[in-house]
């Protein structure tokens, strides 16, 4: 069985992973991500996927090593975690009855044969309506400061969220279908990273 790194902290990503049958350890690359700079927010999570996957596939032998980056795009500009609880209420207020495109950038590494393979996804995210008061209160909970765009699909967020079209997964932080697409690129089949039946 392959091990698999996760190049990243987001605990919804390594849920995702586990819930798939996978084990990985946790590797933080330690990426800038202000000092990575791009045209378009697609663009964006790509460059910032692959920065990561490689910094960690750096100092790691004989592993799959997975990295990735989500943010939300609206009106063409990106939202990854808000610097405050502030920050965090005016987005909500903005986006109130609106649309946006939550991209999500993967890269796999295979550091025993120096594979790299990457792509990108996008799922379009339809944002409700929630009043003054449920926005001061979400923010108040704290969730919406740790997580790209302020919003989630599982927990409290999911409140406001009146439909997506797209994989949910890729909005939680990692698309699983891209996944298997990208251990096929590098040469590695499900079937070398699954536990043994």
């Amino acid at each position: 069985m392959r091990s698999i790194v996760l190049a990243s902290a987001s605990p919804a990503r390594l849920r995702i992973l586990r819930r798939a049958g996978l084990d990985p350890r946790v590797a933080v690359s330690g990426v800038d991500e202000d000092a990575v700079p791009a045209g378009s927010v697609p663009s964006l999570v790509a460059r910032l996927a692959r920065a990561k996957a490689l910094a960690v596939a750096a100092g790691t032998a004989d592993a799959l090593v997975v990295g990735c980056d989500s943010l939300l795009e609206l009106d063409g500009r990106p939202y990854g975690k808000p610097r405050s609880a502030e920050e965090a209420a005016a987005w909500w207020r903005a986006r109130r009855g609106r649309t946006g495109a939550l991209h999500t950038g993967h890269c796999v590494v295979d550091t025993a044969t120096g594979a790299v393979a990457a792509e990108t996804a996008g799922t379009e995210v339809r944002f409700g309506s929630p009043t003054d008061d449920e926005i001061t209160r979400y923010v108040g909970t704290g969730e919406p400061l740790r997580v790209a765009g302020a919003f989630t699909l599982e927990g409290l967020g999911a409140w406001f969220v009146d439909g997506i079209d797209g994989d949910h997964g890729n909005v939680m932080g990692l698309s699983l279908p891209v996944l298997h697409r990208l251990f096929l690129a590098v040469g590695v089949p499900l079937t070398e990273v699954w536990p043994a039946a």
